[in-house]
C-alpha cells in the first residue's frame, strides 16, 4: 500500500500528549473542484462549500470506525441560504448548497454568516454503525464564520475546548482550502509518529494561542506539506505526534440500482404520477447533479 501524500485531499491526526491535546488538520484540492464542478455555484456559495467540505473531514476523521459517517447540516430561517448538507464516510466526501439566487445577488459582496443562514441552525451527526452509537448535537449558528460557529457547537453540545480555523481560496479554475481541529481532553492522545520533544508542560491555552496563529495561506499551500506545518506550528512542545494520513476523494453514493428499487417499493398509482412528460420517472441526485432516467416497465 503506497503511503498518503501530505499535500492535498488529506486529513492528519496531530496529538499532544502532554497537554492533553489532539486534532486533525486537513488539506482538500481536486476532491473540492471535483464536487463544484456541475453545480455551477457562484463564488461565494463555493467557498463556503469549499470550507464546509474541509470542516467535514476535520470530524470525519475523528470517527474511530472504517464505517462511520459524519454528517453536517446547516438549517436556516429567513436566509440567503435554505439548507447546506456535507458527510463524510470512509475519506469520501459529498456537499450540496440550496439557496435562493436573487437575494444571494443583492447582498454584500462578502456577506455575513447570519446574512447567508439568517436564523440557523448547525447540526452534526456522528453514526458508528458497527458499536451502534449514533449521537447529534445541535447549536445556533454564530459567529463570524463557519470555523466560529463549529468552535461554538463543541463548547456548547459537547463541552471540549477546541479551536477550529477554515480557510478557502481559487487560483484560477482550481480551489484549495484547509482546516485546523484542535481540542483539549481530559485523558490525551497518542499518536503514532513523534516529530518532536522537549520538557516542559505547557497548557491547552496556550496550544490553542499557537494553533491559532496559523496562517490562511499555510491552510492553502499546497507546497506545504501538512506534517510539516504542524511542525511549524508546535515544534516547541515537549512532544508532538502525528497519525496516520487519511486520503480524501469525492464519493456520492447514488446508485441507478438503488434509485429503482426504492421507486418500485411505491404504489403503482404513485408511480404513474411520478411519470413525465417524456414517459420516463426522472430523480436526480442533489450531490453529484446526477439525473436518473427510469423506465416504468423496469419496475413491473
Amino acid at each position: 500500500m503506497h503511503p498518503v501524500q501530505l499535500s492535498t485531499d488529506v486529513a492528519l491526526g496531530v496529538a499532544i500528549p502532554s497537554r492533553n491535546a489532539r486534532g486533525r488538520i486537513a488539506r482538500l484540492g481536486p476532491v473540492i473542484d471535483s464536487v463544484l464542478a456541475n453545480h455551477g455555484y457562484p463564488p461565494v456559495i463555493e467557498n463556503l462549500l469549499a470550507e464546509a467540505l474541509t470542516l467535514t473531514a476535520l470530524l470525519g476523521s475523528l470517527l474511530k470506525e472504517p464505517e462511520g459517517q459524519l454528517t453536517l447540516q446547516a438549517q436556516t430561517e429567513g436566509g440567503i441560504i435554505d439548507l447546506m448538507v456535507c458527510d463524510y464516510l470512509g475519506g469520501e466526501l459529498r456537499g450540496y448548497v440550496r439557496h435562493d439566487p436573487g437575494r444571494l445577488a443583492d447582498a454584500p459582496k462578502e456577506p455575513t454568516l447570519k446574512e447567508l443562514f439568517g436564523k440557523g441552525y448547525l447540526a452534526i451527526t456522528f453514526d458508528q454503525p458497527v458499536a451502534k452509537e449514533r449521537y447529534q448535537g445541535i447549536v445556533p449558528l454564530e459567529g463570524k464564520n463557519l470555523g466560529e460557529a463549529a468552535q461554538s457547537y463543541f463548547a456548547q453540545s459537547e463541552q471540549i475546548p477546541s479551536l477550529v480555523r477554515l480557510a478557502a481560496t481559487k487560483s484560477g479554475d482550481h480551489w484549495l482550502a484547509g482546516g485546523l481541529l484542535l481540542q483539549h481532553l481530559p485523558e490525551g492522545e497518542e499518536g503514532r509518529e513523534r516529530l518532536h520533544t522537549r520538557l516542559d508542560h505547557p497548557d491547552w491555552p496556550h496550544v490553542a494561542i499557537l494553533g491559532g496563529s496559523v496562517k490562511a495561506e499555510e491552510l492553502t499551500d499546497s507546497e506545504l506539506p501538512l506534517d510539516d506545518l504542524v511542525w511549524r506550528l508546535f515544534h516547541e512542545e515537549e512532544e508532538v505526534r502525528t497519525l496516520p494520513g487519511i486520503g480524501l476523494r469525492r464519493g456520492c453514493r447514488c446508485d441507478p440500482d438503488y434509485v429503482r428499487s426504492v421507486i418500485a417499493r411505491f404504489p403503482a398509482e404513485e408511480r404513474e404520477a411520478m411519470v413525465g412528460d417524456d414517459g420516463v420517472i426522472r430523480v436526480d441526485c442533489a450531490f453529484c447533479s446526477s439525473s436518473f432516467a427510469i423506465e416504468p416497465g423496469e419496475l413491473a
